[in-house]
């Protein structure tokens, strides 16, 4: 749908079954909404409800119910969404503000589950989230198709020059084959002759010229015959030789082919059980993360003290955290209230990053397995289809060289019978003539000729069609010569076009992630950009050059000194703020709020107060409608800033 300029638009919406939510409603004011409340508190299942109403499928149905609803309105215009379950899925229905959520969902809904931000964090080539909104199918297909067309030209100019180098040859054969087609016809015509003027009466040499004319037609006919046969069986012995070959050469294929013993579905069980460790790796780092993030920020603030709602118990994590009890005096513990010695709990934490570490370790080690198992699985099936496409094409092989061999057996009957009637012919030409021996052999000769002169004129035929085959060549070539050289020259521009368009957006990327924090003022992190590389992978058999981009950081150490270093080794919580700059700044570079007048944010604990109120006022005037989810105490410094308040 088009945008409509809806700036003035008070927002209702209405939601039941959604995340957490029973049955609730919220009205936005344009400007800044804050939704205000701890953890657990359904402000997240909020924003999963007007995600839903405005087009994504990234919301989530409550766990106990079957079917949620979502309403969203906006001035006078009315948008649904209605979310079932089906066996383990969620499916989307009804009439959302977005036909396609893709671009929202990755830099305009920034929850914590982000596509964006998680990548980051995980460290992944950026390349696909950058790219993905921006057109550039089309043009991939395009080349695709043109390097497939340069191939069939590729291969038609070979054969057509294959064709022009036979042509000198295919000349000098139709000249010899004229002078020699010239010379039988002399040759026969006079002969000929010499049979009118034959010294024999009129009437006997009539009658004795039809008998004789009559036997010879005969012979020639049965000549031909032999001659087809034999054609025909010099064919059938070539296919046969052909097959025979070919089914060599299968054969010797069949038993080149690596005999694979592993079963391809094992390895799929296999590829399976490590997805799922990986699971459940992405669920210990995450929460890892958190409770990183959070004690980080409470040794930042010098151990404030928190009410039982901020208490650290997280799953896998439950027991290290503990740990941060476990000393004496000087400091108040955040987690039970008991006193402890704050550089045991700077420890503790050190131990923390140190194990997340090796969790990050052991998650890239399984992907590495993962991927291994899946090219190995992929080059498994690969040899089983070759190996079964063989398999059916000797199968088929047996059968044609079968049916090959008996037509050359029956060729090789036909041909002993007719080699016997053309004996009989001969012999019957040889005593028809009596007296008249002269008048036989010229007969007998002329026919001679005249089977000569078929077969030339024949030959003649068939090197006039292959010389008139290699002229159309010849003057075809340089047309796909031509085509060949505009291919190049398309290729070339699209290849240029798709480069510029990545180029284009790093560089827009870039830009606008150092806007975003320049505004963050973060004083241990200078610089944060896209670095566009290409590299080598394997495409099937072949290899082929593909871009990527890595993301760069600059960070400032503390005697002031800049030096280059990994999104791997960031702490958690600037690993998550590094996310929020890379979405935010894809939510200025693809211009979202051209299609969106929404933007929601959640999950900025690892952001101080002070810098979410920065975000949100330079965010502000580019979404009619900013709905943010933020902990009490961020709340009360984007207050002023917003036109609604909703407490959880």
């Amino acid at each position: 749908m088009t945008t409509e300029d809806q700036s003035a638009d008070r927002v209702s919406v209405h939601a039941s079954n959604v995340g957490g939510i029973d049955e609730d409603e919220l009205t936005l004011l344009p400007g800044v909404t804050v939704l205000e409340g701890r953890n657990a508190t359904n402000r997240t299942s909020f924003l999963q409800a007007i995600m839903a109403g405005l087009g994504s499928q990234r919301s989530s149905l409550k766990g106990d119910a079957d079917e949620g609803h979502v309403e969203l309105t906006i001035g006078d215009r009315t948008y649904t969404r209605t979310l079932s379950r089906e066996d383990s899925a969620t499916v989307y229905n009804g009439d959302p503000y977005l036909d396609d959520p893709q671009v929202a969902d990755l830099f305009a809904f920034l929850l914590e589950n982000n596509e964006a931000r998680r990548a980051v964090e995980r460290g992944d080539d950026l390349r696909e989230i950058i790219m993905r909104p921006v057109d550039t199918a089309d043009i991939e297909a395009e080349i695709t198709e043109l390097e497939r067309e340069k191939q069939r030209i590729d291969t038609q100019i070979d054969e057509y020059e294959r064709l022009e180098s036979e042509l000198p040859s295919l000349e000098t054969d139709r000249n010899e084959l004229e002078n020699e087609l010239e010379a039988a016809r002399a040759e026969r015509e006079r002969i000929q002759e010499k049979i009118e003027t034959a010294d024999v009466s009129l009437q006997e040499s009539r009658s004795q010229k039809r008998e004789i004319e009559e036997a010879f037609d005969r012979l020639r006919d049965a000549r031909s015959e032999l001659e087809n046969l034999e054609f025909d069986l010099e064919a059938e012995r070539a296919t046969l030789e052909d097959l025979r070959s070919e089914r060599e050469e299968l054969r010797t294929e069949l038993e080149e082919m690596d005999d694979h013993e592993t079963d391809p579905e094992r390895l799929a069980g296999r590829i399976e059980e490590l997805r799922e460790r990986q699971r459940a790796l992405n669920e210990t780092l995450s929460q890892l993360g958190s409770v990183i993030s959070f004690n980080e920020k409470m040794l930042e603030e010098e151990g404030l003290e928190l009410s039982d709602a901020d208490l650290v118990v997280d799953g896998g994590t439950e027991q290290v955290t503990e740990q941060l009890v476990d000393t004496s005096t000087e400091t108040v513990c955040w987690t039970c209230g008991s006193t402890v010695d704050a550089d045991r709990i700077e420890e503790t934490v050190d131990r923390l990053r140190e194990f997340r570490t090796e969790k990050l370790s052991e998650r890239s080690e399984l992907q590495e397995r993962i991927n291994d198992l899946t090219a190995q699985r992929s080059e498994i099936e690969r040899v089983q289809r070759d190996r079964e496409r063989t398999q059916r094409r000797l199968d088929d092989l047996e059968g044609e060289i079968e049916t090959t061999q008996e037509r050359i057996a029956n060729l090789e009957e036909s041909i002993a019978d007719q080699e016997t009637t053309v004996a009989q012919l001969e012999s019957e030409t040889e005593t028809v003539g009596g007296e008249y021996d002269e008048v036989l052999d010229l007969h007998r000769e002329a026919n001679e000729l005249k089977l000569r002169i078929e077969r030339l004129e024949s030959d003649l035929e068939g090197v006039n069609e292959g010389i008139n085959e290699r002229e159309q060549a010849a003057a075809q070539h340089e047309g796909l010569l031509d085509r060949r050289e505009e291919i190049a020259e398309e290729l070339t521009e699209l290849r240029t076009r798709v480069d510029r368009i990545e180029a284009e957006s790093v560089e827009s990327f870039n830009d606008h992630m150092a806007s975003v924090l320049e505004t963050l003022e973060y004083e241990n992190i200078d610089r944060v950009w896209i670095e566009r590389k290409t590299r080598e992978v394997r495409e099937g058999r072949r290899k082929v050059q593909k871009s990527t981009f890595d993301l760069q950081i600059v960070r400032v150490a503390d005697d002031g000194s800049s030096y280059r270093d990994s999104i791997d080794h960031l702490s958690e919580s600037e690993r998550e703020v590094i996310g929020l700059v890379f979405a935010l700044a894809g939510y200025l570079v693809h211009e979202v709020y051209e299609q969106l007048p929404f933007m929601l944010l959640d999950s900025l604990e690892a952001i101080d107060s002070d810098r979410i109120a920065r975000v949100i006022e330079y965010f502000e005037e580019f979404a009619d409608y900013l709905v943010v989810a933020l902990l009490p105490e961020d709340a009360d410094a984007v207050s002023e800033r917003a036109a609604t308040i909703r407490r959880f």
